[in-house]
C-alpha cells in the first residue's frame, strides 16, 4: 500500500470543470470516501489518479513518485467500477485469476491459485468458484468484481460507487464486508459515493466535493460536527440538518443569516410552540416533523414517547451551527 498525494489537480472538459485545483493527501492504509452529488467530480478524480484521464494541471504522487508520465498499468492501481465488468463466459475462479495472468505481474500458477483461494474466502464465495459469472446473484457478482481488485497487491484500490446498483440489504451487507476487508488487509482505499451513510459508516476520512472543488476534508466526525459551510453540513446527516432563518430563535453572532440544527440538537419541552405535523415510528427512534411559524423542522424523540399529529410541542435550539449570507460557517 502507499500514500497518495494530489497537488493542485485540475481537469476540465470544454467549459465544464471536472476537478478544480484539488489538493489532498490519502494516508497509507486509510479508507477515504469522496462524497458529493452527480457532477461533483468524484469519478473524474479516480480517473485522474488511475491515469485513465490526463490532468490539465497539477500532480498525482503515489508511493513517493510523481506518476504523471506513467500509464495506468505502471501506476499500480486496482479499480472497481459501478457495473460488475465480469467476463460472462469465464468461471468465478477464472475471473478472479485474470488480473494475475497479466505479463506485467508475472504471477506463478501456484501463487495465482493461493491468492484466488484467499480472496474467495475473504469474500465468502469459495463455494461459487466453479460457477459461471452469469449464474451468480447481483451481490455475488459485485463480490467477484471487488475480488478481482483484491487479488492484486496494488498501491491503492479505487472504487467507483460499487454498491449503488444493489438493493438495500446487499448494500448494508457489503458495507460491513468492505470495512472488514480494509481492516484485515491494511489496504489504502479511495471510494466514491453520493450515499452519506456509506461515507459515515466506512470512511476513516471524508472529502466532500462541490462542483469539482474539495469543500472540506477530515474524519466523518469532524465534518459532521464542524462543517465549514452550509453545503458541507447538508451532505452529512440523516435526517438532514434543519436550515432556518437566524431570527427564528432570536439571532446569532454578527453576520449570521441562517442557522443549522441537527435533529438531535433540538431541545423539547421548553421554548417556542411548534405543531406536530407527522410522526414516524422507526423502532429505535421516533421522528417528529414539526411546523414552526411556517418552517418545516425535523427532530427525533424517545421511541417510548407518545406524540400525535396536531399536538403542540415546545422546542428550543441546542448548539446551533451559524452561517453567513454566502453559506460559510461562523464560529
Amino acid at each position: 500500500m502507499a500514500e497518495v498525494i494530489l497537488k493542485n489537480l485540475t481537469k476540465s472538459f470544454g467549459t465544464d470543470v471536472g476537478v478544480a485545483d484539488m489538493s489532498m493527501t490519502i494516508p497509507d492504509g486509510a479508507f477515504v470516501v469522496l462524497l458529493g452529488p452527480t457532477g461533483a467530480g468524484k469519478t473524474t478524480t479516480l480517473r485522474l489518479i488511475s491515469g485513465l484521464e490526463k490532468a490539465d494541471a497539477g500532480e498525482v504522487w503515489i508511493g513517493g513518485r510523481n506518476v504523471g508520465a506513467e500509464t495506468p498499468a505502471q501506476r499500480d492501481v486496482a479499480m472497481v467500477f459501478q457495473q460488475y465488468s465480469l467476463y460472462p463466459h469465464l468461471s468465478v475462479r477464472d475471473n478472479l485469476a485474470f488480473p494475475l495472468k497479466s505479463p506485467i505481474l508475472k504471477t506463478s500458477a501456484d501463487e495465482i491459485e493461493r491468492k484466488v483461494a484467499e480472496v474467495a474466502s475473504v469474500l465468502q464465495i469459495t463455494h461459487k468458484l466453479d460457477n459461471k459469472a452469469t449464474a451468480l446473484s447481483g451481490g455475488e457478482m459485485q463480490r467477484v468484481s471487488i475480488g478481482r481488485a483484491l487479488v492484486r497487491d496494488p498501491s491503492i484500490y479505487l472504487m467507483d460507487e460499487p454498491l449503488s446498483s444493489l438493493d438495500a440489504k446487499l448494500r448494508t451487507d457489503l458495507r460491513v464486508e468492505l470495512k472488514r476487508i480494509h481492516a484485515s488487509l491494511g489496504a489504502t482505499l479511495l471510494y466514491v459515493t453520493h450515499d452519506q451513510i456509506e461515507a459515515m459508516t466506512m470512511a476513516t476520512h471524508v472529502g466532500v466535493l462541490n462542483e469539482g472543488h474539495l469543500a472540506q476534508y477530515g474524519t466523518p466526525r469532524e465534518i459532521y460536527e464542524n462543517p465549514n459551510s452550509l453545503y458541507v453540513a447538508s451532505r452529512l446527516g440523516l435526517p438532514r440538518i434543519n436550515i432556518l432563518p437566524a431570527d427564528l430563535f432570536g439571532g446569532g453572532p454578527d453576520g449570521t443569516t441562517q442557522i443549522g440544527l441537527r435533529p438531535e440538537h433540538i431541545a423539547q419541552g421548553d421554548g417556542q410552540d411548534a405543531q406536530i405535523k407527522r410522526v414516524e415510528h422507526l423502532g429505535d427512534q421516533t421522528r417528529l416533523h414539526l411546523d414552526l411559524k411556517g418552517h418545516a423542522i425535523t427532530t427525533i424523540a424517545n421511541p417510548e414517547t407518545n406524540y400525535t399529529p396536531g399536538a403542540q410541542l415546545k422546542i428550543a435550539p441546542k448548539n446551533p451551527l451559524c452561517f453567513d449570507a454566502q453559506g460559510q460557517r461562523i464560529i
